[in-house]
């Protein structure tokens, strides 16, 4: 499907990431796999060349590039090679804003720089092994000790878990309040902060993820975020940048994985003759290029409205919600129309086909977003 929404500009930054995934990211792949990390150097790399928050204001470092469509490109790439172990999209549109919008002039100016040179990895912790999605059954807390806070708690499949410097933590700051939640902005060297083992996953085996521990940590009072207990608030915000670039991912995805398919059935031959003349073939993909068309135009439609300064978080939702069941979908029927093949992890749809089950998952479960779409449907 053609599109028209990217401009010279937007292609050019386009060619210049794919070309970089490909010399840095891919051909290592299998082996980061096997140590269960990417190297903290790739992104030294990636911020050498202006990819990583690119949003971040000239002043500290950034480009001052304010088109979500380049974060868009960024996604979709990472989607289109198949990659779930280097995933800068959450170090620069899903983490850095956070400090970006709520943070103080010390803060961006003391985290965004290193972080936009790729000398400071961020990550998020809000996820808690008791709470999963609700954050207003959060425990971590922060007791206000005059100068500073006291941060206790611990935190569950955090992403960047064990390559993260400087992370985004939400911990309660008013017991009484239910979502009386505030966000600190904590290093990882503080006296305290401790990292659990590198976590085994079904998929996305080479993205670190970790859980974190925070026993007194001192946390100075420069390093909230914002106003204190407005963390819930700052995250729901933060909630549709994530879920939408996750969304676009998710298209990236299926792209890549309709393609592997669609080049497997072309060369497998079945009754004397390749799988793709099979009229059962012909329905399975023909569905699913029509619904990835579909997906994409949806994605792009929302991307042009956030730039237009509408952040719909019921949107975000949707394409969170639909996305990630689209590339099940897809990697599904991929593993399927591969036959044998399809479960043998030397042919890169039995990967894809691991490292999709999270997206309904991660980010807020599918169930989640459909509360939120029946929300805004049937209360008002």
């Amino acid at each position: 499907m053609k599109r028209y929404c990217y401009n010279e500009e937007h292609n050019l930054f386009r060619e210049s990431f794919r070309t970089f995934l490909q010399r840095e990211v891919v051909p290592h792949r299998e082996v980061w796999s096997e140590t269960g990390i990417t190297p903290r150097e790739l992104y030294l790399k990636a911020g050498a060349q202006g990819f990583l928050i690119p949003q971040a204001p000239e002043s500290l470092g950034g480009l001052g590039i304010d088109d979500f469509r380049f974060q868009q490109i960024g996604a979709e790439e990472l989607g289109r090679c198949g990659e779930s172990g280097f995933i800068p999209f959450l170090h620069s549109s899903i983490i850095a804003p956070y400090i970006l919008k709520h943070g103080s002039d010390f803060l961006n100016e003391s985290y965004i720089p290193r972080a936009v040179s790729g000398e400071v990895i961020l990550g998020v912790a809000m996820t808690e092994p008791d709470a999963g999605s609700d954050l207003a059954g959060m425990r971590s807390s922060a007791i206000d000790r005059g100068d500073h806070y006291l941060l206790n708690g611990n935190k569950t499949y955090i992403s960047n878990g064990i390559n993260g410097d400087v992370f985004v933590v939400a911990a309660r700051t008013d017991a009484q309040l239910p979502h009386g939640i505030s966000l600190f902005v904590v290093e990882a060297g503080w006296e305290g902060f401790e990292r659990g083992a590198n976590l085994k996953k079904l998929g996305f085996k080479s993205q670190d993820t970790a859980e974190l521990f925070f026993d007194n940590v001192k946390v100075p009072k420069s390093h909230l975020l914002g106003e204190v207990n407005q963390g819930f608030k700052y995250l729901m915000g933060g909630l549709v940048e994530e879920r939408l670039i996750c969304g676009l991912w998710n298209v990236g995805v299926a792209e890549y994985a309709f393609e592997l398919t669609r080049d497997f059935v072309c060369e497998r031959k079945v009754f004397g003759k390749p799988l793709a003349q099979q009229q059962n073939t012909r329905f399975k993909l023909a569905q699913l290029r029509a619904r990835i068309d579909m997906m994409q135009a949806f994605g792009d439609t929302l991307v042009e409205g956030y730039n237009r300064g509408e952040r719909d978080s019921v949107a975000a939702s949707e394409i969170k919600l639909l996305s990630s069941e689209l590339l099940g979908d897809v990697v599904d029927e991929g593993v399927q129309l591969h036959g044998g093949a399809g479960y043998m992890m030397e042919y890169p749809i039995a990967r894809l086909y691991a490292d999709a089950r999270i997206t309904r998952i991660f980010a807020g479960t599918s169930e989640i977003m459909k509360l939120i779409i029946a929300k805004s449907v049937l209360d008002g």
